[in-house]
């Protein structure tokens, strides 16, 4: 069922995470927004339409993302710590087609939670969500090629590669040139990684 102006936005526990939506009028949420969308890893794998820069361009990308939730289109999530509350990156359930039962997923984690499987956990926690609540079919994730942290977490969440999109995605910080991209997708009717999900490997994300 899509959330609509008269249903809150869902907050999401579990694998040690606390997944709740963006806040465009909190000021901690706009400061964090923005670093990580600054964070040169996070640029040297994404260019997003419509770039930010500093926390005017943030609360307006907040924003957007806040009437997205509102309409059911994109879901965003802020990623955090279920014990101590910190906070460490983001989720989204995006592009969602209801009529199709199908929706993309993509994440990224501020450089200080990296490699203690904040990307896998979250990934495997919104999946289930997306898959039992929206009653979703298909989640489709993509990366940039050469992007093998991502690479891996999509496979040990149980998001199949299926192939190479060329010219699918912008290059680095460029809206004038493309490069190719990895597809990965999971079924509704795919097994469920669960916990066996999270175990850390080297260069885990």
């Amino acid at each position: 069922m899509a959330p609509t102006r008269d249903h809150a936005l869902p907050e999401l526990t579990g694998y040690g995470l606390h997944l709740r939506p963006w806040d465009p009028g909190s000021g901690s949420d706009v400061d964090l927004w923005l670093r990580g969308l600054r964070d040169p890893e996070f640029r040297r794998w994404n260019t997003p339409l419509r770039p930010v820069t500093d926390r005017r361009s943030a609360r307006e990308s907040l924003l957007a993302r806040e009437q997205s939730a509102a309409e059911g289109t994109s879901l965003s999530f802020r990623i955090a710590d279920a014990h101590s509350g910190a906070v460490l990156g983001h989720i989204g359930v995006n592009e969602i087609k209801y009529h199709l039962r199908f929706a993309r997923v993509g994440y990224w984690v501020l450089p200080e939670a990296r490699g203690r499987g904040v990307a896998t956990r979250a990934l495997l926690l919104a999946a289930r969500w997306a898959f039992t609540e929206l009653r979703l079919h298909r989640l489709e994730l993509d990366h940039a090629v050469g992007h093998e942290a991502s690479c891996r977490i999509a496979e040990r969440c149980g998001f199949a590669y299926e192939g190479t999109l060329r010219g699918a995605i912008f290059e680095e910080d460029r809206h004038d040139a493309f490069r190719d991209a990895h597809l990965h997708a999971r079924l509704a009717t795919d097994p469920d990684p669960g916990a066996a999900g999270t175990t850390r490997t080297g260069g885990e994300v």
